[in-house]
């Protein structure tokens, strides 16, 4: 019963927002709160507070309102530390958010970033590349230091606009191993659990199939943000072939001796 009320919200949500339905409805519980504060502010101050300027803010009073932990938050802490401590002088992100990572990464590194939908922002550091990451605009073996945070388990789904293609993900996964230097580092965040798609949102995978498929690369590190939203460090490959949607942190390394 849990699982087909979770599939009922899931085929419902994108028309009737219930996340945001339930929401609307405590608010009304909370407007008593903010008309009493309102009242007390100006009773203190002789600030003119407008009518027209009036935003109710409801929800933000807990601690739940802080969006700290999960899987973007320890991905990007984790893949951020990585390229920082590798002191890479350009690195390479196909794909990852660019309100994020992308930027963040730009403060210390040279950053290009690859996706094919093209942007561009006048970011000191940060270059766009329109490039599709089926058919990567590199050489073999040509990057140092590439990352792809939470968007391998998208391709070939539709969801982005891409082309539907049930081998995009084992594909994505092959160009950026063929684009990989020797001696190149591989940041991936990508989900891991009981393999299966869950159209058309995302895959998931299990841990040994992204090591099975990246047959040239070494597994550096492997951490875990598990279902409960908690970081898990050296996590074990096989503890997590059966979770629901854990995410993966593969640190990956070309096989090959970088060549001097």
């Amino acid at each position: 019963m849990i699982e087909l009320a979770k599939l009922f919200i899931r085929l419902l949500n994108p028309i009737l927002d219930i996340t945001k339905i339930r929401s609307s409805l405590l608010n009304i519980l909370r407007y008593p709160v903010f008309i009493r504060e309102l009242l007390i502010y100006r009773s203190l101050t002789n600030e003119k507070v407008s009518f027209l300027d009036l935003w109710p803010m409801l929800n933000d009073k807990s601690s739940a309102s802080q969006t700290g932990g999960g899987h973007y938050f320890y991905q990007d802490n984790w893949a951020l530390n990585k390229v920082y401590q590798s002191d890479i002088k350009e690195h390479f992100d196909i794909g990852s958010r660019i309100d994020g990572f992308v930027s963040q990464c730009s403060v210390f590194t040279k950053v290009n970033f690859i996706d094919f939908r093209y942007v561009e922002y006048p970011i000191e550091n940060m270059q766009c590349i329109e490039g599709d990451i089926l058919n990567l605009p590199f050489k073999d073996n040509s990057l140092n230091s590439i990352s792809c945070l939470h968007v391998i388990e998208h391709i070939g789904l539709g969801r982005y606009g891409d082309p539907i293609n049930p081998n995009g993900s084992i594909s994505a996964l092959k160009e950026l191993q063929r684009v990989l230097a020797p001696g190149g580092n591989l940041y991936l965040g990508i989900p891991i659990g009981r393999e299966r798609v869950m159209f058309h949102a995302h895959r998931i995978f299990n841990p040994k199939t992204i090591i099975e498929t990246l047959n040239e690369l070494n597994l550096i590190e492997f951490n875990v943000v598990n279902d409960k939203g908690e970081l898990v460090r050296n996590a074990n490959l096989d503890d997590y072939h059966q979770a629901f949607y854990s995410l993966g942190l593969f640190h990956l390394k070309n096989k090959t001796e970088y060549w001097r």
